[in-house]
């Protein structure tokens, strides 16, 4: 499989008054091309910011403390983005890596009609001067379709459109310039049910016509499980699981991923056989020794583990391209599954 981002050792830390909170630590994962890949965990995980240092979008108190992200163009080139100014990363942001924000329906500016945001968005970044206003108009129409909307959107401004469609608006307008790598952070927030799967369906839909690589961000397992490829889950800033979605879902390789799945009500069994992971996720500020994971989890109440004295540095392959953050799992996991 081609790689077209491998995020190496990547830490992102955040100064408070308490002191350093690194939200990402040490975050090691590879994106094939063409993939659809889910990160989930609970907020405050980690998601947005891992998504925020791959667009280089970090902002004081915030700073990328270290670490190295690979971007494999269409032509062979690899680029360290972390390397380059943040005039050189303009040239790539939205051209060829691109996002839907969480909250994508707040991020239109109120006092432009549609077609405003696609001609100044388009116009930012075309130092060659490649685009006429209307070919940028015949493009976005052309995509408003790709979303089920009608061409007369482009009059419209933001106030006049649903939170659905303000939410297609925002994908369409994310696939102006033909990215080839597309990071969608909780893109289906604030929406009903319906109105969600409509938007996932809308993805698939745009994946298999385009190709395009999409990363998934959100705490909705129900829904990622449908559109995925591969997943990541995350935990207190650190990707704890990463693999095959099927092979994830049906046998997690690490002990939060069990509760999770674990967790998720089912129309097949019981409600009362779910079991929600006792506790919460510890402060940043002090984090448990050893296993951030340790005191919620059940390998440690039974005595399987010894969270405090184990020593966690890198991921460890279990097989069949399944990585997990868990050393003791591979020993007890046939008491589990």
């Amino acid at each position: 499989m081609e790689p077209i981002l491998e995020i190496k050792n990547l830490s992102i830390d955040f100064q408070t008054n308490g002191g350093a909170i690194r939200a990402c630590d040490n975050v090691t994962i590879d994106f094939y091309r063409g993939d659809i890949i889910g990160i989930i965990g609970e907020s405050g995980s980690g998601k947005s910011t891992l998504a925020a240092g791959i667009l280089k979008t970090i902002r004081e108190p915030g700073k990328i403390s270290s670490g190295e992200i690979r971007y494999h163009t269409k032509s062979g080139e690899v680029i360290n983005l972390l390397s380059l100014s943040e005039r050189e990363y303009s040239k790539y942001r939205w051209c060829n890596i691109t996002t839907v924000f969480q909250a994508a329906q707040n991020v239109l500016n109120p006092t432009l009609k549609i077609k405003d945001h696609f001609i100044e968005t388009a116009f930012a970044h075309n130092e060659e001067n490649k685009y006429t206003k209307k070919d940028i108009l015949d493009k976005a129409a052309l995509l408003l379709s790709q979303v089920r909307l009608e061409e007369r959107v482009l009059d419209c401004y933001p106030h006049q459109l649903s939170g659905g469609m303000k939410q297609r608006t925002v994908i369409a307008l994310s696939l102006l310039l033909e990215p080839d790598f597309l990071i969608l952070d909780e893109p289906t927030t604030a929406l009903d049910v319906i109105t969600q799967w409509y938007i996932i369906d809308i993805l698939r839909k745009v994946h298999k016509e385009t190709g395009i690589t999409m990363i998934f961000l959100t705490h909705d397992v129900s829904i990622i499980g449908s559109v995925v490829d591969r997943i990541g889950v995350m935990y207190c800033g650190q990707i704890v699981e990463y693999g095959n979605v099927m092979d994830v879902f049906k046998k997690p390789a690490h002990p939060y991923t069990f509760g999770l799945m674990n967790a998720i009500p089912s129309l097949r069994d019981d409600i009362a056989t779910r079991k929600a992971i006792p506790g919460y996720p510890p402060n940043l500020l002090n984090l448990p020794k050893g296993c951030r994971f340790g005191p919620r989890c059940f390998l440690c109440e039974e005595g399987l583990c010894d969270a405090e004295n184990i020593t966690i540095d890198k991921m460890i392959d279990i097989g069949e391209e399944q990585l997990t953050l868990c050393p003791a799992w591979k020993k007890v996991k046939e008491k589990c599954l």
